[in-house]
């Protein structure tokens, strides 16, 4: 838990969370560490809430949920990203934008993340986990994917242009790794 010193985090024990009734409830299998995780705790982000449990690159499985929540079971795998919740209703959310919301909520800054046991997130903001992708080295998909992927896909890069990448972080390497053309295997023969 980030707790109230900068830079300092610390481990605590707590009941375990109760999912509302749009949210499950997720046993943490794996956290990534992300940048934004490291701002919340060294208090480069204003807090939102402090003490708060770091974390948005969190995959598990979820062992509960509240009663509104269809579609997810005991059992399924669920990532949690760091955007959280937003309104549903506003300009930015209506036009597919919802990063810009007024209201919006986020994984580990207002709400505790991923770097407890058991983590909460709204169903409608938990991403299906494909099955055999390795949490542990996937993880960082959740928020570096995310973000990655938003950005080429709203660059609308041409076939064969070129794409400029600035402040080269785990976001960059995911984009430049999907807009890369595939690679031909090199073949030798020998005489």
């Amino acid at each position: 838990m980030a707790g109230p010193s900068p830079g300092v985090l610390e481990q605590v024990h707590r009941p375990a969370p109760t999912p509302e009734p749009d949210e499950l409830l997720v046993q943490v299998e794996a956290c990534g560490v992300c940048r934004a995780d490291l701002h919340v705790l060294d208090g480069d982000l204003p807090p939102h809430r402090s003490p708060v449990v770091p974390g948005h690159e969190a995959v598990g499985h979820v062992v509960a949920h509240g009663r509104d929540v269809t579609g997810w079971a005991v059992g399924d795998v669920a990532g949690i990203a760091w955007l959280r919740r937003t309104c549903g209703r506003c300009a930015a959310c209506r036009s597919g934008r919802e990063n810009l919301c007024q209201l919006s909520r986020y994984t580990g800054w207002d709400d505790d993340g991923g770097y407890a046991e058991l983590a909460t997130v709204p169903a409608d903001y938990a991403y299906r986990w494909p099955a055999g992708l390795d949490p542990v080295t996937h993880a960082p998909l959740r928020c570096a994917g995310i973000i990655g992927y938003r950005a080429l896909r709203r660059s609308e890069l041409p076939t064969g242009g070129v794409l400029g990448l600035y402040g080269f972080g785990a976001s960059a390497h995911v984009t430049a790794q999907l807009a890369a053309p595939p690679r031909r295997a090199r073949t030798t023969s020998r005489r």
